[in-house]
């Protein structure tokens, strides 16, 4: 699962995956800088702390995002 969200801070998009047949639990900030986590469990709480909708362009994708991620909190899989 990948999310390309564009914020308002960078020209960049963030980019959050999580791709378990690989192991990759990971964000790409707008800045270039990233996050990279151990769990998908760790990087949804992340999302959940640190990226707040006011910070994107388009709102509606981040609660989007959100949305799935919560389903695959849920469900230990997504769609």
């Amino acid at each position: 699962m990948e999310f390309s969200l564009s914020s308002y801070d960078g020209a960049l998009p963030v980019e959050v995956t999580i791709d378990d047949d690989n192991g990759r639990y990971t964000i790409r900030k707008s800045d270039r800088s990233g996050e990279y986590f151990n769990s998908p469990i760790e990087l949804i709480a992340w999302v959940k702390a640190h990226f707040h909708e006011e910070e994107f362009c388009h709102p509606h994708e981040f609660r989007g995002m959100l949305a799935k991620l919560a389903d695959y909190e849920l469900n230990g899989t997504y769609l």
